[in-house]
């Protein structure tokens, strides 16, 4: 396949980022980073999640976030554990959210006491209520590539999973390479794999740079004709599987790739390389922006 003309980047700092740092920023802060990426050209942003600050607080005051955030600038987009969540983001008028399930059946029963069947049924009654609401559903996957509980995931299991996310209502899915094991070679066969059923098109990679192979697996996603690339602004969120390991891929270092490849993007860098810089003196870590990718292609 040939690169795609244009990329849509699904910026996922706010959410899965923050959560996974151990400073927790207050509500101004929080929406004051996610206004600054949607001025630097980011229309997807994942600006935080509905579950209970008791066990994610860094996510606490998303429903202020929320209630603070414009609009007509971006699409803000909230992760859904369960009903609950869902009434919550009715109540702040979230006009997109997303659901999650695994493709690892121990990673799904460590992370959310379910199984995965058990898991897609409860997100099949979350995906109809939303889409009673007008409200459009994202569906991610985890441990795509690798699970750190039960090691290798059977790429059919992958597609498996996908198909019946997108059966039960999901516009699109994010496949999640979790612990960061993923190489080129393991990616072409996930791909090979998925788009035997699935359209390029309603497919995402949400890839994690834990040992540095985030950017070849994404050059290697859009020779596959994948081009919506899940992002977090510094880099933001940690490998909570690898003690003192990148976790989220740096969006910066994505656009650096698709400058590189003469990808259309939309988003400047300049602005965005600010906010990395502003955001990682906030939490206390140097900024990405200043660090290159080492794992970017020259």
């Amino acid at each position: 396949m040939s690169l795609p003309k244009a990329v849509r980047i699904v910026e996922v700092g706010p959410r899965d980022g923050l959560q996974n740092e151990s400073v927790s920023l207050d509500v101004a802060t929080k929406v004051e980073l996610i206004h600054g990426l949607a001025d630097a050209g980011l229309q997807t942003i994942e600006a935080g999640s509905f579950v209970s600050p008791k066990w994610v607080p860094q996510m606490a005051g998303s429903d202020d976030v929320f209630k603070q955030l414009n609009p007509s600038h971006a699409t803000y987009t909230a992760l859904i554990p369960n009903m609950r969540g869902l009434e919550r983001a009715i109540e702040c008028n979230v006009k997109e959210i997303a659901v999650f399930a695994a493709a690892s059946e121990a990673f799904s029963q460590k992370n959310i006491n379910c199984s995965i069947d058990e898991s897609l049924e409860k997100f099949k009654a979350v995906t109809q209520k939303a889409k009673e609401h007008n409200i459009a559903v994202r569906g991610y996957i985890s441990c795509v590539s690798g699970c750190p509980y039960q090691g290798d995931v059977d790429h059919t299991k992958v597609s498996a999973v996908a198909q019946y996310l997108l059966e039960m209502g999901c516009y699109e899915i994010s496949l999640g390479d979790t612990i960061g094991v993923a190489t080129p070679d393991s990616i072409e066969a996930l791909l090979t794999e998925i788009l035997k059923t699935i359209e390029p098109e309603k497919l995402a990679v949400h890839l994690h740079d834990t040992y540095g192979q985030a950017i070849a697996n994404i050059k290697q996603s859009l020779i596959m004709g994948i081009s919506i690339i899940d992002s977090s602004v510094a880099g933001l969120g940690g490998c909570p599987y690898a003690k003192g390991a990148s976790g989220n891929v740096a969006t910066e270092h994505v656009i650096q790739l698709l400058n590189e490849l003469g990808i259309e993007h939309g988003i400047n860098l300049e602005k965005l390389n600010t906010i990395s810089r502003t955001i990682s003196q906030k939490l206390g870590h140097p900024a990405a922006a200043d660090n290159g990718s080492k794992s970017r292609l020259k």
